[in-house]
């Protein structure tokens, strides 16, 4: 996975991640501020290309998920609803007003990142990704419905019939798990994990200049 040195014309950065992790949507945010700032400063250079790779951060969770309370027990013990308040005054800064009180299920995320493939195969990838972390972080959707990921993936601009019929197969599963391993076997351990042109790699939601940094650096601008 990060094995290619040579440097690329065009900056292609994919974003390893898991639609659950709220610092995967603060990544997000700051990343649209570094492409931003990149574009600015290089306006002459193509617009890089963003793509998601898979991550499960509860890969072991059943299918239809488990309930969020006892999870977050199970994760943090008593009181482990205080973990987030530093989180959610993060996402504040970055636009984002979590509602993590809202959330009941923690879902297995296999079939969101499903989605999130079916949707980059129509050119809507970023709308999916964005609808998603929306109807889980401030809406307190249950991503383990699929009927509720068809809804998502409608707001997105996708037509519903025809996802219900796709999240009503195993299309595509192999790949999200396959990509799950990938990232693992490259030495991911946690997101979000940004790789620049397969040569220079961020982890965490770093901000938008420390990003800036890493696209120079990967095109050797």
């Amino acid at each position: 996975m990060m094995a290619m040195q040579q440097s690329e014309s065009r900056l292609v950065i994919e974003m390893v991640s898991d639609v659950v992790c709220p610092w995967c949507f603060i990544g997000k945010r700051r990343l649209e501020s570094a492409l931003r700032l990149f574009q600015e400063r290089f306006p002459d250079l193509q617009k890089p290309v963003v793509r998601w790779l898979p991550f499960q951060l509860n890969p072991d969770l059943p299918e239809e998920g488990v309930a969020r309370e006892d999870y977050i027990l199970r994760k943090f013990g008593p009181g482990g609803t205080g973990h987030y308040a530093h989180v959610g005054n993060v996402g504040k800064e970055a636009g984002i007003d979590f509602a993590f009180d809202d959330i009941t299920v923690q879902p297995n995320t296999v079939n969101a990142h499903r989605l999130i493939l079916n949707g980059a195969r129509l050119g809507r990838e970023d709308e999916v990704i964005e609808s998603l972390f929306r109807a889980y972080f401030q809406e307190g959707a249950v991503l383990s419905d699929t009927s509720v990921l068809a809804a998502i993936g409608e707001r997105a601009g996708l037509d519903r019939a025809e996802l219900e019929v796709y999240l009503a197969s195993d299309e595509d599963r192999d790949s999200v798990l396959a990509g799950d391993r990938e990232a693992r076997n490259s030495g991911v351990s946690g997101v979000p994990f940004f790789i620049f042109n397969r040569r220079i790699a961020a982890s965490g939601a770093q901000e938008p200049e420390t990003l800036v940094g890493a696209m120079m650096e990967a095109l050797k601008v």
